[in-house]
């Protein structure tokens, strides 16, 4: 069995994002890979703490993809200041000439997909394009992680999480996929209760708000943080449409600093996040100008957490309107619309400012990885957690499955991925949306 039929056998996807199937990467062409261990959120330590533990597995993992898609050469990127890290891969790459270290400022987006294309290989993915498309693969080291254990027929059954925020004892824990969000934030000594709290799932900038301590944790899940529920946050991140308009009209001046400190307008990708305020409270789609570069947003918030100095939210105006483009039958053309701007290095927003202006730097903190010791009596194993449909189950309600089983399969000719048991139990419960396994 190849390399990429291991990956899709053990249902691997994207650990670090949108969670795309990392056997159909695999499968492409490319003549280059990077591992992707930059972290671009604050306060979440999986990446940083995993190479540091399993940097022969990193390694491993990277190998292989280099093998499945011919490329000839393998980069790890990662921050500068990841010290351990960077002493453990170091060793782990000895004697491997076709691979090498790239480390990167401390800034945000640094982990953004397109950033790390460019700053290793100084080619910018076009609008609508993938990385393949400039010759490149990337993939998060959590990723190569999971790869090197499919090679050993070791499926996706655990994920490590950062739980950190309004918690005694911040952590990054290894759970069974399914773990209800409670049981995580118990382990970090968080609130009893959510009664004038809110989670945010992911990181602090492009996390989503959750209010269910009983979501269950995912393979794309990194972080689940706690804030109070009137953190400035909390309610910059909650979705007032009405309110955001009416803002824009009133205190917009156009001053453009949020198009300005764009990253992916700083690569060339023509996003304009004035435009869009001017395009709303002028009613005026004409005004949004080349269209195209809406697409090209990455949804950072760059714009909104940093940039603007009215504390307006450019980044939510934008996204709704791609959700409007694309309800409209609008797509993207593949295309870059300029070059790379001349102050590309001096529009980096270091991440530690970036922080304090979000009011989340008093969370900034050492999260010890605990990879035991937490007990998980049941989970809700989600059927879709990747791009693609959902998976389908081939287990029924009082079967008996050990941990790694297959329960669900990826339907016939579509996009998606395995799903396998991630305790041993009796399954009590399966719909179209997800698997209950109690454990024995």
């Amino acid at each position: 069995m190849g390399v990429v039929e291991k990956i899709r056998d053990a249902g691997v996807v994207g650990a670090g994002g949108a969670g795309f199937p990392t056997h159909v990467k695999a499968a492409g062409k490319a003549e280059i890979v990077l591992a992707n261990g930059a972290e671009c959120e604050p306060l979440l330590r999986v990446d940083r703490l995993m190479m540091q533990k399993y940097p022969q597995l990193v390694v491993k993992g990277l190998k292989a993809v280099m093998e499945a898609t011919g490329a000839q050469s393998g980069v790890i990127c990662l921050k500068r200041h990841y010290h351990d890290a960077i002493s453990a891969l170091e060793q782990a790459i000895s004697g491997e000439p076709d691979i090498r270290l790239f480390t990167m400022e401390s800034y945000y987006p640094a982990g953004d997909e397109q950033q790390i294309v460019y700053e290793v290989t100084g080619k910018v993915v076009p609008t609508g394009g993938i990385p393949l498309d400039v010759g490149a693969v990337v993939s998060n080291v959590s990723t190569l992680i999971n790869i090197a254990n499919a090679l050993e027929g070791q499926p996706v059954v655990d994920k490590v999480v950062t739980v950190g925020g309004e918690v005694g004892r911040p952590v990054t824990l290894k759970v069974p996929i399914g773990t209800p969000f409670r049981l995580l934030i118990e382990a970090a000594e968080g609130p009893k209760s959510l009664d004038g709290y809110t989670i945010v799932v992911g990181g602090p900038a492009t996390g989503k708000l959750c209010n269910d301590w009983d979501e269950p944790v995912t393979k794309t899940t990194g972080g689940i943080l706690v804030f109070p529920f009137d953190h400035p946050l909390i309610q910059k991140k909650t979705d007032q449409q009405e309110v955001d308009l009416k803002l824009a009209k009133a205190v917009c001046c156009q001053c453009n600093l949020c198009t300005q400190l764009c990253p992916r307008n700083n690569l060339g990708l023509g996003v304009e996040p004035h435009k869009a305020m001017r395009a709303a409270f002028m009613n005026n789609g004409k005004l949004l100008g080349d269209v195209n570069g809406i697409f090209s947003c990455c949804d950072c918030g760059l714009c909104s957490y940093y940039a603007c100095n009215f504390g307006l939210s450019p980044s939510r105006m934008m996204a709704r309107m791609k959700t409007g483009l694309r309800q409209n039958g609008y797509k993207p053309e593949k295309r870059i619309k300029g070059g790379v701007s001349q102050s590309f290095e001096n529009t980096k927003v270091p991440t530690k400012r970036l922080m304090s202006r979000m009011g989340i730097l008093q969370y900034d903190a050492e999260t010890p990885l605990v990879e035991d010791g937490l007990a998980v009596s049941s989970v809700r194993i989600p059927l879709s957690m990747h791009i693609g449909a959902p998976s389908i189950p081939v287990v029924k309600a009082g079967d008996r499955v050990i941990k790694g089983q297959l329960i669900a399969e990826i339907p016939e000719k579509s996009l998606g991925a395995r799903i396998h048991a991630s305790i041993s139990g009796t399954v009590t419960d399966v719909t179209n949306n997800s698997i209950v396994i109690l454990a024995q």
